[in-house]
Formats: C-alpha cells, structure tokens, sequence
C-alpha cells in the first residue's frame, strides 16, 4: 500500500483560490475581449482591479468569518496564513498582463493577447485536473479524463460568468 503525502490545510486551500483565479481571470479576459471596445490600458486596469478585488473580498471575508467564529481580528500566524492562502488571487493578473504587455509591443493583437490568456488558464486546469487525476493513482487515461473534465467545467462556469456580466 502507498502512502500519499498530505498537503497542509493552508496549501489545499491556496490551491482551491488559485483554481477559483484561474476560472475568474478566463471570465475576465473574455469578456475584455468580446467587448469590442478595450485599449491597452483599459485591459491592464480591468485586469489589475479584478485580481486586486478578488484578494480584498477574500481577505474581508477570512477576517469576517475569523472575528465570528473567534471572537477576534486575525492576527500574526492567522493573519499570515490568511494572506499566503489568499496570494494567487493577486497572482491570477500576472499572465494576462503580460500578453497585454506583448499585444503593447506589437507582437499581437489585444483581443489575441486576452484569449491567449483565457487559452492558457484553460489549459492550467487541464494541467491541475491532469495532476490531481495522477495523484488520485487513476493512471494516464483516468487523468487525462479528469483533466478535460475540469477544463470544460471551468470553461462553462467562466462562460455562464461572462454572459451574465461578471
């Protein structure tokens, strides 16, 4: 029998934000891309205020949650932990600004630059989905599987996300 190795509670839940960035972003940056109407800097602002958004939302909410459930602010180790778990919220802006930062240099279009980017993060959750499918020991095709399914749940959650303007 195998043993697993056991991720700590605060790197799983790191994870769990980092997937719920990448599916955000992918709303993000398709629906930038079919407004039909962004610039460069437009793009790079929306990009930036949704991720910073996202980390302040979070943050207010594990502080919320910490003062009911304990009676008291999040201090220190809490405080830190909270932010370490809540990092990939920001991290979720650096790709799409850097496609915007190649569109600005003329390499490729901005409505290119963002669906390259909604493109990539599809893919980090093929990727997750794919390591998450190994880990379980389903074998190549068990995670193959599971990763096309968490790329196409992504993608519909991000797409529902888009249409309804968020």
């Amino acid at each position: 029998m195998t043993e697993r190795a056991v991720a700590p509670p605060a790197a799983a839940a790191q994870l769990k934000e980092r997937l719920y960035a990448t599916i955000t972003m992918i709303s993000v940056v398709i629906g930038l891309a079919g407004s039909g109407h962004t610039d460069l800097f437009g793009a790079a602002a929306t990009v930036v205020t949704a991720s910073v958004g996202l980390w302040l939302a979070a943050l207010v909410a594990d502080q919320q949650a910490h003062r009911v459930t304990h009676g008291a602010l999040a201090t220190g180790r809490e405080l830190r932990s909270m932010l370490f778990v809540s990092s990939p919220l920001l991290l979720s802006a650096v790709g799409p600004l850097l496609l915007i930062g190649v569109s600005a240099l003329g390499v490729m279009g901005l409505d290119t630059a963002l669906l390259t980017a909604a493109g990539v993060n599809v893919a980090t959750l093929f990727a997750w989905g794919c390591y998450g499918g190994l880990r379980m020991g389903g074998g190549t095709a068990f995670a193959l599987l599971a990763g096309g399914i968490d790329a196409a749940i992504g993608t519909a959650v991000a797409v529902v996300k888009t249409a309804a303007g968020h």
